[in-house]
């Protein structure tokens, strides 16, 4: 570069180029980080673009960086009640099942690449972890919404299993370079990772939400504050010999759960923060790689990679979760195809060559191209085999906006944006709206008028409602404006079934309404506890089974506790 101004313009142009490319994935499917890496090598030096980069060194400090902001970012979003039902089978995917991934795949990687023992389970070890960056990428952009049993064992294994991956990556460089002797080193490596991550992350969530309750700041500083306070936090965890990723995405569950209302103003910029991560670190990435040489290694490493995919991947997640989990099978199979490769295996792919492996520049190709594969080919189709395999839920209805007041620290009341969808609200009157309590209508919009919120206004299509209240109305609310209530009902009965009961009821009398033979031992059972007595321990919306010919499914829980239930016959067949 001769002066600022070339790099600035460089920047500016792969910045703008990066965030259009964006409206290329939403029309044609193509993963996003896919995008963004292409973007990269064309901007390279084998491309048109001529850029030459080679330093490992700065693209490990940008991957690191990246990668903590996206996992601070998704911590942040992550509901703790999601752990009710995804902590466990995803922490056992987050250790045995990247153990079992990173064994199969490396033993695989022997053979076709003619390696060494320690070489290959070096390479399965860097490929072996899915990636947190591109799974909130493409779970959370295609507009699916999963059963929550997989959603959330997903999001957690993600932003929890870079800890065995880098354990087992430096393991096995340590291993190769003859700096580790014997298994005791080696095991109390990984506890540090896991112990300490998860010690520093809790304790400075925690000390975090203290911290910003007691300070009172520009709105616009708070989001600085947390960026820095993650940043040391990743640091100080990475110097205690723990796991940076692990503390800065657990801080960020402890930070997104506290109720703040400080966090008006710190998720939007995250959200900002997080696609410039997104974008930075592949396109980094992007420009790190040669074309000419990875295309070199292009036949054996697919061959790993859909090893990986249809392999190694499948047994990991059967071995994790069949024996310990209830999963059934379309569960298992779409959590098996959602094993999706990004940024952490390049990352980790660059720790060879800066040990001085031999191999090194062999395994760094073999791995980008692995991580090419997986997001084309898994990424890509995570839609229709969400549909195929039957893990999604009808989507619940949602304001169009809602932001706090900031009246109160905690537990501060909300506006939410909603609007008249449905013709059942149609010329309804606001009195004759049954609303929870301390919840009202601030104001209606009609058109480009405001109009009166009092009790005589009158509803019309189109008509934006401001609603106040607190985040616990907002089933009610949800259930009352949001969207087209006629079409949400409609959608409801495809998937629940014609019959929505409530769980109250008892087995004898839904068997006598509709016609049901049911086993005397269950007659007196109340709806609820028949459902849970057929599923698994932690109901979740969308668990269904076939009994007496009929398909029951839950419709609406409440923690453990069944609310709702869907009744159906069962199709002939």
């Amino acid at each position: 570069m001769d002066n600022i101004e070339h790099l600035f313009l460089l920047a500016g142009v792969l910045l703008c180029l990066s965030v259009l490319a964006t409206l290329v994935s939403a029309r044609s499917g193509i993963p996003i980080l896919l995008i963004f890496l292409l973007i990269g090598m064309l901007a390279g030096e084998s491309g048109p673009g001529g850029i030459r980069f080679e330093s490992y060194s700065l693209s490990y400090a940008v991957g690191n960086l990246a990668l903590a902001i996206i996992l601070l970012d998704g911590g942040m979003r992550t509901r703790m009640e999601t752990f009710r039902v995804g902590l466990k089978p995803a922490l056992s995917l987050a250790t045995l099942g990247v153990l079992i991934t990173s064994g199969i795949t490396g033993l695989i990687a022997v053979y076709i690449l003619d390696l060494s023992w320690l070489h290959g389970l070096l390479l399965g070890a860097i490929v072996g972890s899915t990636d947190a960056a591109a799974v909130f990428s493409l779970l959370g952009g295609r507009g699916m919404q999963l059963n929550q049993r997989v959603g959330a064992s997903l999001e957690i294994e993600s932003g929890t299993n870079d800890p065995m991956a880098i354990f087992l990556t430096l393991t096995l460089i340590a291993l190769i370079t003859g700096e580790m002797e014997g298994t005791g080193e080696a095991v109390l490596f990984l506890l540090s990772q896991f112990g300490i991550g998860a010690l520093a992350g809790l304790l400075g969530g925690q000390l975090l939400v203290l911290l910003i309750r007691r300070i009172n700041l520009a709105s616009g500083l708070y989001p600085l504050l947390v960026t820095g306070f993650g940043l040391t936090l990743f640091a100080l965890t990475a110097m205690l010999q723990g796991s940076g990723f692990l503390a800065v995405y657990l801080a960020g569950l402890v930070l997104g759960n506290s109720r703040l209302r400080n966090l008006e103003s710190i998720l939007p910029v995250f959200d900002g923060l997080a696609w410039l991560s997104q974008i930075g670190l592949f396109l980094v990435l992007g420009l790190l790689i040669s074309p000419a040489d990875m295309w070199v290694m292009a036949l054996p490493a697919s061959l790993i990679a859909l090893a990986m995919i249809f392999i190694a991947r499948p047994v990991a997640v059967m071995a994790s979760l069949l024996p310990f989990f209830r999963f059934n099978m379309r569960e298992l199979c779409f959590i098996s195809w959602v094993g999706l490769r990004g940024a952490v295996p390049i990352v980790l792919a660059i720790f060879p060559l800066m040990a001085g492996i031999e191999e090194g520049s062999m395994l760094f190709n073999v791995a980008f191209f692995v991580v090419l594969i997986s997001l084309l080919v898994q990424g890509s189709t995570l839609p229709p085999m969400a549909r195929w395999l039957q893990v999604e839920v009808p989507s619940e209805p949602a304001p169009k906006r809602r932001s706090m007041l900031g009246i109160f620290k905690e537990d501060d009341f909300e506006v939410f944006l909603y609007q008249v969808e449905s013709q059942s609200l149609d010329g309804v009157v606001v009195r004759q709206l049954t609303f929870p309590p301390h919840c009202r209508v601030a104001a209606v919009f009609r058109g480009e008028h405001l109009l009166p919120a009092s009790g005589s206004t009158r509803l019309a299509i189109n008509d934006v409602l401001c609603v106040i209240g607190r985040s616990t109305h907002l089933k009610t609310l949800n259930n009352m404006f949001g969207g087209d209530i006629e079409v949400a009902r409609e959608k409801a009965r495809a998937f629940f079934g014609d019959f929505i009961l409530d769980a109250d009821a008892r087995m004898g009398d839904v068997a006598l309404i509709y016609g049901v033979d049911v086993a005397d031992d269950e007659s007196d059972l109340p709806l609820g506890s028949f459902m849970l007595k057929h599923t698994s321990g932690h109901p979740v919306v969308g668990d269904h089974f076939e009994r007496y010919g009929m398909v029951w499914t839950v419709a609406d829980v409440d923690g453990d506790r069944v609310l709702k239930a869907g009744l159906r016959e069962c199709e002939p067949g």
